[in-house]
């Protein structure tokens, strides 16, 4: 695959794994290469970001565990050009890269990755159709009012042709409203604000879309080529006071 292809995969991806070794399987990302699929996905306990990238050519099943931090320097040291490309071998145990005149060699994490596929619903009560960076600069903004550490959600009202979008805390509070295009239900649904923001910031469409069951159930922002996928988990709130 091209230079590019892997830098970008590695960035829209690398922010979800877990950043502690409490648990190794989550401190890398899984490489499953099926025939000409290539899928990258990585998962912190609270969010999964997965890419799924068409190879040109079609290649022997392999499924591996790649360490975060290797993918961390080779995304630091890769050129990222769209005409060179970098390969990829995968034995038993490792895991090599090689581009240019540069060869990086990873040992692999042992163990057998979380079933993902059994994470992922088609299914929706909610459909959600809106401008990313109208949604990515108002959670950006509501995180101005919270401080480090202070696990406060931002709450979304959608509603049919607007999401409402609220945040409570001890510096102050905002309320702010963006157009949407709304199928199915209506839902209020609270969310860590990070983790949205993690999440926009690497998707590079103009329009997004969300999909949401209930108020308890993860929410997904994908393409309609699934070749992103982001699960969010939403966070607990109460209602009442938030409404």
């Amino acid at each position: 695959m091209s230079q590019f292809t892997l830098k970008e995969v590695i960035r829209q991806t690398i922010f979800s794994i877990a950043d502690n070794d409490s648990n190794k399987i989550m401190s890398g990302e899984l490489f499953e290469i099926n025939e000409n699929q290539f899928k990258i996905a990585s998962l912190d306990g609270h969010r999964i970001s997965i890419r799924n990238v068409v190879l040109k050519n079609n290649y022997a099943y392999k499924k591996v565990i790649v360490p975060g931090k290797a993918l961390n320097e080779i995304s630091k040291i890769l050129p990222g050009s769209a005409e060179e490309e970098v390969a990829i071998f995968i034995t038993d145990n490792h895991i090599v890269f090689e581009f240019g005149r540069t060869t990086v060699v990873s040992r692999l994490i042992e163990g057998e990755y979380f079933k993902i596929e059994q994470m992922l619903s088609s299914d929706y009560e909610t459909k959600i159709h809106i401008n990313k960076k109208d949604l990515l600069d108002c959670i950006d903004r509501a995180t101005l009012l919270i401080k480090e550490g202070d696990k406060k959600p931002i709450i979304m009202n959608i509603t049919d042709t607007s999401m409402k979008l609220k945040i409570n805390s001890f510096i102050g509070s905002m309320n702010e409203e963006i157009d949407i295009e709304k199928e199915g239900k209506d839902i209020l649904i609270g969310f860590n604000p990070k983790f949205f923001i993690d999440a926009l910031r690497v998707i590079d469409d103009e329009e997004i879309m969300l999909y949401m069951v209930n108020p308890k159930a993860p929410c997904f922002i994908k393409d309609e080529d699934e070749s992103y996928i982001y699960l969010l988990l939403p966070v607990n709130f109460n209602a009442a006071s938030e409404v």
